[in-house]
């Protein structure tokens, strides 16, 4: 019996979905559609442990070609178990659940799993009609859901520490002790605002990682110090969305950019890096700026609306990016952050970045 959370369950329903639509509709930045934006759906690609099933067009049935066999369904019945396996979605609660009917369906034409093929980045590849330019794209997307827990985009680790050298005092053992020790629900601003009684400040210094470090250098070489910007307002401040840590960011212009002009300079390079966040980058491996197989998101709202982000939509992509995702608190003590400590002689404090997309 097949089982899975609904963040799993939702990689069935955008298949059965997206071809019973037979089109892809973008989204804006506040996940409306975009009626301009309109993609006719040539042919489906999905990758499995047994092979890789394609999903295409005859009249009113959907042509299955499976490794090797091929199956004619009509698309009513997708659109059918597409509207049962929402109802399902929203009315469960449970972790993880198996549905008995829609497992039935799926093995009717040889699919055996929830989930994509796990060595592939994308979980769907879907070739389109673009009238705009009179091409047949193959687009690779990741699938989102909203009618699960939020997921991440960035995950915590040591690698995501941002260094940050205490400056103006030095904090006696005592001292230290008292800020460290500190555990109220708000500990981390708690222990910087303690560490502002004693005429201390925090200046960044560096990444933890070196390879996380040059990744942000490469992207932007002033992402580093915009980035540190950042995640000290989250944890001082009660300001949690990109965007608006962002827009604060850019009133506060730490970095001394020339405004006059309006450039945006703060969020074009935050624009660049959680794009190529998106696309493959992670804190831990080295970025060549190589964009891994999927381009893109299907995002399936709360109603059961799916929407396209891809990058071959850029603006679309990036603003739905900054506009969808928020800074968040990792565990301090798994990932070594949040207290003052000595090295060579001058004491520091680590802030940690995550970021997750909201609900």
């Amino acid at each position: 019996m097949l089982t899975g959370n609904k963040g799993e369950w939702s990689e069935i329903y955008t298949l059965l979905k997206i071809i019973s639509d037979q089109n892809l509709v973008a989204g804006d930045s506040e996940l409306n559609k975009i009626e301009s934006l309109i993609f006719p759906i040539i042919k489906i690609l999905r990758d499995e442990s047994n092979g890789t099933f394609e999903f295409g067009y005859e009249s009113d049935l959907v042509v299955i070609k499976g490794v090797e066999d091929e199956f004619r369904i009509p698309i009513i019945d997708f659109r059918e178990k597409a509207t049962f396996l929402l109802s399902k979605l929203k009315e469960t609660t449970s972790a993880a659940f198996s549905i008995p009917e829609i497992e039935s369906f799926i093995k009717s034409f040889k699919c055996t799993s929830i989930k994509a093929k796990s060595t592939i980045k994308s979980d769907i590849r879907i070739v389109i009609h673009d009238h705009r330019t009179y091409t047949k794209p193959e687009l690779g997307f990741s699938i989102k859901s909203q009618l699960g827990e939020p997921s991440t985009l960035l995950n915590a680790g040591k690698t995501t520490n941002f260094i940050f050298q205490i400056e103006n005092c030095y904090l006696t053992k005592e001292e230290i002790e008292e800020i460290n020790s500190i555990e109220s629900r708000s500990k981390i601003k708690d222990r910087i605002e303690k560490i502002g009684q004693h005429s201390g400040s925090l200046k960044f210094i560096n990444n933890e990682s070196n390879i996380f470090g040059n990744n942000l250098i490469l992207i932007d070489s002033s992402l580093p110090q915009i980035i540190s910007e950042l995640v000290y307002l989250f944890f001082t401040s009660s300001l949690t969305k990109t965007k608006d840590l962002i827009s604060e960011i850019t009133n506060q212009n730490p970095l001394n950019f020339d405004l006059d002009t309006s450039h945006p300079f703060y969020i074009y390079k935050m624009k660049r890096f959680l794009t190529d966040v998106a696309l493959g980058m992670m804190p831990s491996k080295v970025w060549t700026g190589e964009l891994d197989a999927t381009g893109g998101y299907l995002v399936v709202k709360e109603d059961g609306e799916v929407l396209c982000y891809h990058i071959y939509n850029r603006n679309q992509f990036e603003d739905y990016l900054i506009s969808n995702t928020r800074l968040e608190t990792a565990s301090s003590t798994r990932h070594d952050f949040g207290k003052v400590y000595e090295k060579d002689g001058s004491q520091f404090f680590k802030l940690n970045l995550q970021i997750r997309f909201l609900k």
